[in-house]
């Protein structure tokens, strides 16, 4: 269905029609889905999803955002509007990344700093973004404003984006009338957090590429090779070496036995995966991880310095130090450290400093509990706790250094020894055979 424009008369005049007609339909006043394709200023073409009362209602408000409409229809009108796409969004594929977000918060520093009209600012982000998800929260942003909501609030309607703790950085700022300061801020924190964990994604990635090589190298060896060579194994009777024995049991279990390999590899997930969903299992191995020899260290690490940051940059907006640090406990992402945040919480709440209380957690270094005491002295506790934050990321980065380094030789001597057993399993029979035949 197209949408036309028509002077005010002749749209008066003519009897409804197309998707108005398909609209008065509807209950009055009520609000439906609308699938839009338009030109943006630049001449591009994009494409959507706007909630309306009308379609000449959802016309306006692309009109308003610099979208020339080129055709809207309902979305229940759309036989084929289930897509692939809107499946895999369902289920929650293509969900903004905090590179995503990175790049929103600077844009919209830029907006507020500048002085752009909030809801031309949106509109400009709304259809510039590649993030499908992303676009449509903003198209709904822009919806929620224009009906009287503020900017946090309509932040808010999207928590699977953004976070509790955005929402009141920017609450904050709307108050205060600094939501130029509040973006920045969140600007810097989500590309520092951006940062650490990619620095960590880094530091695994060989070591993860390289146990799947080994894998996949024994299955095929397990699988195809051994296979060939067990009937002329089996002719030296009992005289098979013992690493030639494990090898051709191990195949020979494989392959005859693979539905007992997989059905338990497929049991053992499920039962996992069912006892991590449960607040116990999920605070156990929450727990396990900050205690695991070399990792653990650098997962506690790159969480207090999201913590620590996070307390910084709530402190310097204005937030109160109990309600920050609820917020963060629900945003740390390990139950156990969240726990830790609770213990933090109760403290302040008995009017304990949280010098003390965060003493008191047994997760903060002496170096930043001294940081911590001396700027609750000196008053300037943000900025010393944007210190230990600084210092937190140094001991990943150092950690992070030093595991690159003692894993590789680690993996060459696991990779050694594998083709060292493989190697003597193969290779000892047929010395056995030629000494044999020699003899």
């Amino acid at each position: 269905m197209r949408w036309t424009m028509r002077s005010p008369g002749s749209h008066r005049s003519r009897k409804p029609c197309g998707l108005r007609a398909a609209w008065m339909k509807r209950k009055k006043g009520s609000m439906a889905e609308f699938f839009y394709k338009g030109r943006s200023a630049s001449g591009g073409l994009v494409s959507g999803r706007l909630s309306g009362t009308s379609s000449e209602a959802v016309a306006n408000r692309l009109m308003e955002i610099g979208v020339t409409p080129v055709e809207i229809s309902a979305s229940d009108d759309r036989p084929d509007s289930m897509t692939v796409e809107d499946l895999w969004r369902r289920m929650g594929g293509n969900r903004p990344t905090t590179r995503d977000l990175v790049l929103f918060c600077r844009q919209m520093h830029v907006i507020a700093r500048t002085g752009l009209p909030l809801l031309k600012g949106l509109g400009g982000l709304a259809e510039t973004t590649h993030n499908v998800v992303l676009k449509d929260a903003l198209h709904d942003v822009i919806q929620s404003l224009e009906s009287g909501r503020s900017l946090s609030q309509s932040l808010q309607r999207h928590p699977e984006i953004f976070s509790e703790l955005f929402v009141s950085i920017v609450e904050i700022g709307e108050a205060t009338g600094t939501l130029d300061t509040a973006f920045q801020r969140m600007y810097e924190y989500l590309s520092m957090d951006q940062l650490v964990r990619d620095k960590v994604r880094s530091a695994i990635r060989y070591p993860i590429f390289v146990m799947i090589g080994i894998a996949i190298a024994l299955s095929i060896i397990t699988v195809f090779v051994i296979p060939n060579f067990a009937p002329i194994f089996r002719a030296l009777g009992d005289n098979i070496p013992l690493p030639t024995r494990i090898i051709m049991g191990a195949s020979d279990f494989a392959i005859h036995r693979w539905p007992l390999v997989l059905g338990g590899v497929l049991l053992t997930t499920v039962a996992a995966s069912s006892y991590l969903r449960t607040s116990r299992g999920r605070f156990k191995w929450d727990r396990m991880k900050l205690r695991i020899p070399v990792t653990g260290i650098i997962v506690r690490n790159a969480a207090l310095s999201r913590i620590t940051r996070s307390l910084a940059i709530s402190l310097e907006s204005g937030l109160p130090m109990n309600e920050t640090l609820k917020t963060i406990s629900g945003a740390i992402g390990n139950s156990y450290l969240a726990s830790k945040m609770s213990e933090l919480s109760k403290g302040i709440e008995h009017g304990e400093p949280l010098s003390r209380t965060a003493h008191s957690t047994g997760i903060f270094t002496p170096l930043v509990l001294q940081m911590i005491a001396l700027g609750e002295e000196t008053g300037a506790l943000p900025e010393l706790l944007h210190e230990s934050a600084d210092h937190y990321k140094r001991d990943v980065d150092y950690d992070l250094e030093n595991l690159s380094a003692a894993l590789e030789p680690i993996l060459i001597v696991a990779v050694g020894a594998v083709v060292l057993v493989l190697a003597l399993g193969v290779f000892l029979p047929m010395w056995d055979m030629v000494a044999a035949t020699r003899a």
